[in-house]
């Protein structure tokens, strides 16, 4: 059984946004603080028209598929975020929250040293929700896994 214990750090993210927390308080009321904030970056340069290319042959021209931006978008910004963390001194155990696919592009982009401090992932958007609560859904899934 794991607890979120004084110090641990807590990263919340989706496709949008990455919020770093840090427990100050303890594994009885864990009290969450912001440490670092990212928001995924603006590619909004795609056109709503698929491209097209050049073919060979006389006049022959084949469509490009249109780029997934929000994908693009949220990869960017896990790439940034574990960058963020490997380049911390002294990292702190961990617990990532975020959905699926936000979960499997961290996974994909972390790092050794991010690797050795994770303690416990969930799969559950929790970034439009207050401190308070964040708080009290991790301690409560910690103490059941």
């Amino acid at each position: 059984m794991a607890y979120l214990t004084q110090g641990m750090w807590v990263v919340v993210a989706d496709g949008e946004r990455a919020v770093v927390l840090e427990n100050t308080g303890d594994t009885q009321r864990p009290v969450l603080r912001q440490v670092h904030h990212l928001a995924a970056p603006d590619m909004a340069t795609a056109s709503d028209r698929p491209g097209r290319m050049a073919d060979k042959g006389p006049n022959q021209r084949s469509a490009l598929e249109t780029p997934d931006v929000d994908r693009l978008e949220a990869e960017a910004m896990v790439r940034t975020l574990m960058g963020w963390l490997e380049g911390q001194s002294s990292l702190p155990p961990l617990v990532l929250v975020a959905p699926p696919q936000v979960l499997g592009a961290m996974r994909a982009a972390m790092g050794a040293g991010v690797r050795a401090q994770l303690r416990f992932e969930m799969d559950k958007t929790l970034t439009r929700h207050p401190l308070p609560r964040i708080a009290e859904l991790v301690a409560e899934e910690l103490g059941r896994g």
